[in-house]
């Protein structure tokens, strides 16, 4: 252990940056912060918006998100896709009016399995209102879907090390653009943990505005070399590859699963249940040395997740499948 005050914590932290900016394939500002990624989605809210936001929501974490700006005195409009289904520019046909300073939602919603297209998102969002910040939640997309950042080009994405990163919770990470910085600078009360323009100071000199849990800081960069290493583009084959797998199983050994064609999540599957006693399957499961998760929110009751992210690999994947099998045919 090291403090963070010190020249080797700044070697540390710099190349963290580096190679994050490199993996993503931007030059955006990158912001190292400890605490969950929901950390950073409420700065990025409380720093870039005065008064007025719009929150697409297709799942539970687009509620969170919009819940994230109303608890922080913004009047955020809401826009509800049904959930199962991506978010899409004709959602948002002329809703981002002139006086909306930010659109948020989720890229990947991982209580639904639904990956969004955030490209032709912010495409419809500038199309309507060019001064409009863009906010994506990249939780469980980052690192494991190519989000083309360079194309995108948007004002912050959040995600954190517990999910595609392959690492213990414990530090939030932003991609944060000069147009919210700017913003920020307009807006009063954005706190002291959270305030962007305090945490760019001392990013600025590779150190972060308060103690960051150095110990995974150096888990972080070993994941982060591994990452560059494998090549980004085969990891996102590999996530697809787990993907396929897990759904194809899915369409012939239950009911399919809940998100709409074209907009699947390479990250989680969100299957159907069907007549499933899920409780009695996955404790079984736990017998085999695996164990999966039950559906989230709305769709708790009638689905189940499975996670194929970070580390796993294709033949992880079929073991576990096999094991679903041999409980199945039971």
């Amino acid at each position: 252990m090291i403090t963070h005050r010190c020249k080797e914590y700044k070697e540390l932290h710099a190349g963290i940056v580096e190679k994050i900016q490199k993996a993503l394939g931007t030059d955006m500002d990158v912001f190292l912060v400890g605490g969950s990624a929901t950390v950073m989605l409420e700065a990025a809210i409380r720093n870039g918006v005065n008064s007025n936001s719009l929150g697409i929501t297709n799942g539970s974490f687009g509620n969170r998100s919009i819940e994230l700006g109303e608890l922080n005195g913004k009047n955020v409009t809401k826009v509800q896709v049904p959930w199962g289904k991506a978010i899409k520019p004709e959602h948002i046909a002329g809703k981002v009016t002139k006086d909306i300073e930010a659109v948020h939602w989720v890229s990947n919603e991982s209580s639904t399995g639904v990956f969004s297209d955030s490209l032709a998102i912010a495409k419809e969002v500038r199309a309507q209102n060019p001064d409009a910040l863009t906010m994506i939640d990249a939780v469980t997309s980052a690192f494991a879907m190519d989000l083309k950042i360079k194309e995108l080009d948007p004002d912050s994405v959040v995600f954190g090390t517990q999910k595609a990163l392959a690492l213990p919770p414990g530090l939030a990470i932003m991609l944060c653009s000069e147009r919210l910085l700017d913003k920020a600078k307009t807006v009063p009360n954005r706190g002291f943990y959270g305030d962007l323009l305090k945490i760019k100071k001392q990013a600025d000199v590779d150190y972060a505005l308060t103690t960051p849990p150095v110990s995974l800081m150096y888990a972080l960069d070993y994941q982060l070399d591994k990452a560059l290493a494998e090549g980004m583009q085969t990891r996102y084959s590999r996530h697809q590859e787990m993907a396929d797998m897990v759904r194809n199983w899915a369409d012939k050994r239950l009911n399919g699963v809940f998100p709409e064609e074209g907009y699947r999540s390479n990250s989680i599957g969100v299957l159907n249940k069907g007549d499933m006693d899920f409780d009695t399957f996955n404790s079984k499961l736990k017998a085999k040395g695996f164990e999966i998760s039950n559906g989230y929110g709305d769709v708790k009751e009638t689905t189940f997740r499975i996670g194929h992210m970070g580390d796993t690999t294709p033949a992880m994947i079929k073991v576990l499948l096999s094991a679903m099998d041999e409980i199945l045919e039971e």
